[in-house]
């Protein structure tokens, strides 16, 4: 069992930024890869944000040059930075983890999701 906790969201002005938190814990021997995804009013759940347990990362076109996603191994717990803030990035935000567990098991977990609004 892998538990994931958000925190960081809220309400910020356009331009603005946020740091988004999300720590795993549990039955984790190594982090695979963490991620963000978001999910605005009746649309579907998008990857925002990528990060292997090495460091590689990865980002949606739409959050490049804006959204920082960082790890920290020793803590389990992933960040995303995010800068210069549109309302269009208003949304549910998840975060994502792929683990490998004390057992050597594969598990794909989730966040509860953290709101984030971009609004003057």
């Amino acid at each position: 069992q892998v538990r994931l906790v958000e925190s960081g969201g809220g309400l910020v002005q356009p331009g603005g930024s946020l740091r988004l938190s999300c720590a795993a814990s549990g039955s984790i021997r190594s982090i695979n890869a963490m991620g963000w995804y978001h999910q605005a009013p009746g649309k579907q759940r998008e990857l925002v944000a990528a990060i292997t347990g090495g460091g590689t990362t990865s980002y949606d076109y739409s959050v490049r040059g804006r959204f920082t996603i960082s790890i920290d191994n020793a803590q389990n717990t992933v960040y995303l930075q995010m800068n210069s803030l549109k309302p269009e990035d208003t949304a549910v935000y998840y975060c994502n983890a792929v683990v490998i567990t004390q057992t050597g098991d594969i598990l794909r977990s989730w966040g509860q999701g953290t709101q984030v609004t971009v609004s003057s």
